[in-house]
């Protein structure tokens, strides 16, 4: 297991490859298809908040406001990925992202964004909200609420020990893409 913490260092996701198991602790933030494509639009980032070394999570969480009015996540669980890829590059390109967090894979133009920039597309695991909302421990903020709406808004957590694969590289290796060639071929011998 390989501890990040953010923000990250381009060294340290360099050195990342395919299939090492890591755990991030800092600021991560979320982003779903309305925050990437105002942001691939021209849009820019509410004041005070940067991506830069930074780690974006494609998820929609559940939040309430606990007895003292805190905000609070009660699941966040990685939503589909693909959905970012007509704007994934352009947010790692020019947010300065070292990480994104999702589910089931990215695109070409990703893979290539990473390999250049130095960015690694990281999995976490599907069906397992409540338990990667434990390790949010605190969140401090949320921006373009009204503009968004709950699950497209940029949501800021603080998290501890927070579980993923790298399934994509800075080297521009994917696992997504081993996985479809290996099953591509398996199946061409029953056709």
């Amino acid at each position: 297991m390989i501890d990040l913490s953010t923000p990250v260092s381009e060294a340290a996701v360099r050195a990342l490859k395919v299939g090492d198991e890591v755990t991030i602790s800092g600021t991560i933030f979320t982003g779903r298809d309305a925050v990437h494509k105002y942001l691939h639009e021209g849009g820019q980032l509410p004041p005070g908040v940067s991506f830069r070394g930074g780690v974006l999570y494609h998820c929609g969480p559940v939040i309430i406001k606990d007895e003292q009015g805190n905000w609070k996540c009660v699941a966040a669980g990685p939503t589909t990925s693909i959905r970012e890829e007509p704007y994934q590059w352009q947010v790692i390109r020019d947010f300065g992202l070292r990480g994104v967090i999702g589910k089931g894979g990215m695109g070409e133009r990703t893979v290539e964004a990473c390999k250049h920039h130095g960015c690694v597309y990281l999995h976490a695991v599907g069906g397992a909200a409540q338990v990667l909302a434990d390790c949010i421990k605190r969140v401090p903020n949320v921006y373009f609420m009204e503009q968004f709406g709950a699950p497209e808004a940029i949501w800021e957590f603080q998290v501890v020990s927070f579980p993923a694969v790298v399934t994509i590289d800075a080297a521009g290796n994917s696992l997504h893409k081993e996985v479809l060639a290996a099953s591509q071929a398996e199946l061409a011998k029953y056709v």
